[in-house]
């Protein structure tokens, strides 16, 4: 069965920008893109109201897709893209259509003054509960938002792509999360950023007077644990130059302020299969509400 890239779409600008981004990779990574429209029929009684008559209807179930589909056939030639359009819950018609894909792409609200994107009831739902790499585009997400400026200092999308930027948890590294930044800088032929936030002693929540010394030897240890981690990493994809930063504090803020400069974040989120749910986990939760750039959420054991 040949892999695709999947993306999500219901006519929203948001979703928009999540099937250019979709494009966009399916090229990257030389796979097809398939696009999904989920149509969750309403009650019987709303049905039947003027409002949602028989062209409103068709325009949700038919055209969304074939338009969709025959703008991104324009703009991205050489992309092999098919559409599809199911009845059914999204969440669940979402998640399942991703069981075959190399990854799922969903589009998230933009909040503008907030300074972040609202991931919805149903993206939370498909990311906590889908075993493929998801990732989030915001709405108004521009191919040259993942470049560097021109030396005008003005946005292209011709230019080198910003660093992918990873954020690592040291004491329960993953291969499979490691593994997918590695290969999305490498394909964007980029650098990755590995940030790793670490805790601050514990006289810092008491009010007690800063140990220069310990914070200074806290620092060069967990510097030197992410260096060790990586360097396996380093030599297997030698071409991809590898930032590595080490500070104190929070690693979801830290993810959000680098995310600015990124043209993807990377972060896990570890599969929980018990009967009380699934669970995103904070860093991650932040991150996907907050972060500047595309997120990819990279589910692992």
């Amino acid at each position: 069965m040949v892999r695709t890239v999947v993306a999500g779409i219901d006519g929203s600008p948001e979703s928009r920008a999540a099937a250019e981004w979709a494009a966009r990779e399916a090229k990257l990574r030389a796979l097809p893109l398939k696009l999904v429209n989920v149509w969750e029929p309403v009650p019987e009684p709303m049905a039947q109201a003027p409002l949602l008559g028989a062209e409103t209807q068709a325009h949700w179930t038919e055209r969304i897709p074939r338009e969709t589909a025959e703008g991104l056939r324009l703009r991205h030639p050489g992309v092999d893209i098919t559409q599809q359009q199911i009845n059914g819950r999204p969440a669940e018609i979402l998640a399942d259509a991703a069981k075959d894909a190399e990854l799922l792409v969903l589009g998230s609200r933009a909040l503008g003054g907030l300074g972040g994107f609202l991931v919805g009831s149903v993206g939370l739902a498909v990311i906590a509960h889908t075993e493929v790499p998801v990732v989030l585009v915001r709405a108004g997400e521009q191919a040259a938002d993942e470049h560097a400026m021109d030396p005008a200092g003005i946005p292209s999308a011709a230019t080198p792509y910003r660093p992918v930027l990873l954020g690592l948890d040291t004491d329960h590294p993953d291969d499979t999360v490691i593994a997918f930044a590695f290969e999305e800088a490498a394909r964007r032929g980029t650098a990755l950023r590995v940030v790793h936030g670490w805790n601050l002693p514990p006289y810092f929540a008491y009010g007690l007077p800063a140990d220069p010394g310990l914070n200074a030897e806290l620092a060069r240890q967990d510097a030197a644990a992410l260096t060790a981690m990586l360097r396996p990493w380093r030599q297997k994809y030698p071409d991809v130059e590898v930032v590595e930063v080490s500070h104190a504090g929070s690693s979801s803020q830290q993810l959000i302020d680098a995310s600015r400069e990124a043209s993807l974040v990377v972060v896990g989120r570890r599969i929980r299969r018990s009967p009380i749910g699934a669970h995103i986990g904070p860093v991650t939760h932040a991150v996907l509400h907050h972060a500047a750039a595309p997120v990819a959420v990279v589910a692992h054991d």
